[in-house]
C-alpha cells in the first residue's frame, strides 16, 4: 500500500476495481483495511473487497486487503507522512516479501514509500530496492525503468553527485549489463539491443572532460559484454543517447547515476514506465512517482503507473 499518508491508498482502491486486472491477476493488497476504508470514504471510491488472513493469502481465488493492523486511522493525518507512517511502510513491504518468499503470492508491487518517513521512523535503507536487497539477501542487483518507450538501468541509485564516480568500477558495470541483459531476454524473448552511457559531457571526449572514467571503466565492462554475447554498443555522449532515432535501435540503456536514467524515463514515459528491481530471488515491480502528499487523499492521483507495474509483474512472472 506504500506511505499511507499518501496517494498509495487510494491508487490501490483503483486498482482493486479494475476488471482487466482481476482478470489478470489476483491483487491481494498488504496495508491497513481501515486506512483503505477512511480513504474510500473521503475520496468517493468503492471499497467492495473482504480482508484476507495470512492462512488464507495462498488459496485466494478473490482481490482483497490483507489487513496488518499497523496503523490506526485515527493517528493518521493524509498528506503528512511521519515516523509512524513510515514504520507501517516498512512492515508492509517486508510482509510481502515474506509472504513471496514463502511462495503464498507471486510477485510484490509496490506503491510509493516516503523516504523521510521511513528515515525518521528508524528504517536503515533509502528506499524500497534497498529493503528488497537486505531482505531477500541478494548482494547483486540493479534498480531498472522499464516501459515501451525507454527502459533504463542504473549502476548508481540514491547517492550524491560527488560520490558517482568513485562508486563505478568495471565489474559494477559490467554486473548491470548482465542483469539488464538477462531480464530482457526473457521479457522480449530474443537478445536485446543494449547502449550504454558515459559519465561524463560527450562520454568524456577522449579524455578532455573527466578523469577517463569512459577509457579505463566503462570500456572495458562493455568489452567483457561483448565477448559473452552481448549485442551492445557505448560509451555513448548522454546528450544524444536518448534521441528518438537512437531509442528506436536499443531496448535498454545502462546508465551511470540516477538523473541520467530517470530523467528521459519521465520526460518520456512518466505514468508509464515500471520501477523493477533486478537480480531478486523474487519478482518486484513498483510505481515510478512518489507518495504525492501534496495530493494525497483528494482521489487526484492517477493509478495508471500502479496498473503498469501490475501487468509487468505479472509478465515477468
Amino acid at each position: 500500500m506504500g506511505d499511507p499518508a499518501g496517494v498509495g491508498p487510494e491508487v490501490c482502491l483503483d486498482l482493486l476495481q479494475d476488471p482487466e486486472i482481476s482478470e489478470l491477476c489476483i491483487p491481494v493488497i498488504f496495508g491497513d483495511f481501515s486506512v483503505l476504508e477512511a480513504c474510500a470514504k473521503q475520496t468517493s471510491k468503492p471499497l467492495q473487497v473482504g480482508q484476507i488472513s495470512g492462512d488464507e493469502i495462498a488459496g485466494s481465488i478473490e482481490h482483497g486487503v490483507h489487513d496488518l493492523g499497523l496503523i490506526h486511522v485515527n493517528d493518521l493525518v493524509p498528506g503528512t507522512a511521519n515516523a509512524q507512517t513510515g514504520r507501517a511502510t516498512y512492515k508492509y513491504v517486508t510482509s510481502a516479501i515474506d509472504a513471496c518468499l514463502a511462495g503464498k503470492v507471486q510477485a510484490v508491487v509496490t506503491c510509493p514509500a516516503n523516504k523521510e518517513a521511513m528515515k525518521e521512523a528508524g528504517v536503515p535503507h533509502p528506499g524500497h530496492t534497498e529493503i528488497f536487497a537486505e531482505h531477500t539477501k541478494t548482494e547483486n542487483f540493479c534498480m531498472a525503468f522499464i516501459s515501451d518507450m525507454i527502459s533504463c538501468s542504473l549502476v548508481t541509485v540514491h547517492v550524491g553527485y560527488n560520490e558517482v564516480p568513485s562508486l563505478l568500477t568495471t565489474d559494477r558495470i559490467h554486473e548491470v549489463i548482465s542483469l539488464t541483459r538477462q531480464a530482457h531476454q526473457k521479457l522480449l524473448g530474443k537478445e536485446p539491443r543494449l547502449a550504454v552511457c558515459g559519465l561524463n559531457p560527450h562520454a568524456g571526449e577522449n579524455g578532455l572532460f573527466g578523469n577517463r572514467e569512459e577509457e579505463t571503466i566503462i570500456v572495458p565492462a562493455i568489452e567483457k559484454a561483448r565477448g559473452e554475447g552481448a549485442d551492445i554498443i557505448g560509451p555513448l555522449p548522454p546528450d544524444t543517447a536518448f534521441t528518438q532515432s537512437r531509442r528506436e535501435s536499443v531496448d535498454a540503456y545502462i546508465c551511470m547515476y540516477h538523473d541520467q536514467a530517470l530523467i528521459p524515463v519521465k520526460a518520456l514515459a512518466f505514468d508509464q514506465a515500471v520501477n523493477v528491481t533486478l537480480g531478486l530471488p523474487i519478482v518486484r515491480t513498483s510505481v515510478d512517482h512518489g507518495t504525492a502528499l501534496d495530493i494525497a487523499w483528494q482521489g487526484k492521483a492517477g493509478p495508471n503507473s500502479l496498473k503498469a507495474a501490475v501487468r509487468l509483474a505479472a509478465r515477468m512472472i
